[in-house]
């Protein structure tokens, strides 16, 4: 049987958007005058953090409390009480609820909180990972980042995890989604079949990437090569050497290059810090407590590549991943402050 989705498939898929489109998407509906584009932060050191828990998570779980239609989520881990409970309350509602999620870090009882409520769950086997971190609302609304559904992702260490609305934008999530949820697609024999690589929502330019599929290291080399003044990144894990070299020779041409990794990585025998270190890259460790979990470059103050997807050869070749690349440069000096925020905690 064909691995690629046949043309009624996405001509049903593409209908099923179109009429979900034709109702007022909520923020519209409730008057509410909310950016296409959106970006948040935890920051688990910041004062008086450890006194409240309004991080990120809140405005997911308004987001999922507002859903009508349907909610799509394809998450590595999640265990917070409130988006779970959210998502059983909109199934309770009337709403369509499915879910695919990583074998590791669901236990059987946590599966069974989702399945008893009724909600559709499907479960990645393989001994690589499903490691996506995205959730669809109403085949219009796109969550997406670094950040899992997680106390320690939400609270205990840096993430970034943005909010996007677009029909198209969520049409490529949701051809993603459906390889996994309805034809048990995954890593390899997930098809390169993203409908629209570049759309524009707002002022911003965004381009869709899954790996392995869509060969994303070329397009971040790509992306480095490009480089006029400067790249900077926060990176979980970079183990891939022609990430790597593309990094030294834009700095060898002038590109100012800095980053900030986590501090595991100093230990890391296959990473590339010491590497970049040695060759005069101004790269530091993570100086703060919990882990640096974002996967981020900001090329030129103008471009921002962010999502699931570490800088690793797992990445690349065998775990399913998101990454987004948005063209914008109001977007670049938010995710710009935080990277000045973490790089003046770093440790030289």
């Amino acid at each position: 049987m064909a691995q690629m989705r046949t043309r009624v498939g996405h001509l049903f898929l593409s209908l099923i958007i179109g009429l979900a489109a034709c109702a007022a998407p909520p923020a519209q509906a409730s008057g509410q005058d909310i950016p296409p584009v959106e970006v948040y932060f935890s920051d688990p050191n910041a004062p008086g953090a450890e006194f409240t828990l309004d991080g990120p998570d809140e405005d997911l779980q308004a987001a999922i409390e507002e859903a009508r239609i349907s909610i799509d989520v394809a998450v590595y881990d999640l265990n917070l009480y409130n988006i779970r409970d959210a998502l059983v309350a909109s199934l309770e509602r009337g709403v369509q609820v499915r879910m695919v999620v990583e074998n590791e870090n669901f236990t059987e009882d946590e599966l069974l909180l989702f399945t008893k409520a009724g909600i559709a769950v499907v479960v990645d086997g393989r001994s690589d990972s499903m490691h996506n971190k995205f959730l669809v609302i109403d085949r219009y609304e796109v969550w997406t980042g670094s950040m899992n559904y997680t106390l320690s992702d939400a609270y205990g260490n840096r993430n970034n995890l943005l909010r996007l609305r677009s029909v198209d934008l969520a049409e490529n999530y949701e051809t993603e989604f459906e390889e996994m949820f309805s034809q048990k697609l995954f890593g390899a024999h997930s098809p390169a079949d993203t409908l629209h690589r570049q759309v524009k929502i707002g002022d911003a330019y965004v381009e869709t990437y899954f790996a392995p599929e869509d060969e994303v290291l070329s397009r971040l080399v790509e992306l480095i090569n490009g480089a006029r003044e400067s790249v900077f990144f926060l990176a979980y894990s970079i183990t891939l050497d022609e990430l790597a070299e593309a990094l030294l020779a834009a700095q060898a041409r002038g590109v100012e290059i800095r980053g900030v990794m986590d501090k595991a990585q100093a230990a890391n025998a296959g990473g590339e810090f010491g590497r970049l270190s040695d060759n005069g890259v101004d790269v530091r460790l993570d100086g703060e407590d919990g882990r640096l979990h974002h996967k981020v470059l900001i090329v030129d103050g103008e471009i921002v590549v962010t999502g699931s997807y570490n800088f690793s050869a797992n990445a690349e070749e065998r775990n399913d991943e998101n990454l987004l690349v948005i063209h914008d440069a109001g977007l670049a000096s938010k995710y710009l402050a935080e990277f000045w925020r973490i790089w003046d905690l770093a440790q030289p």
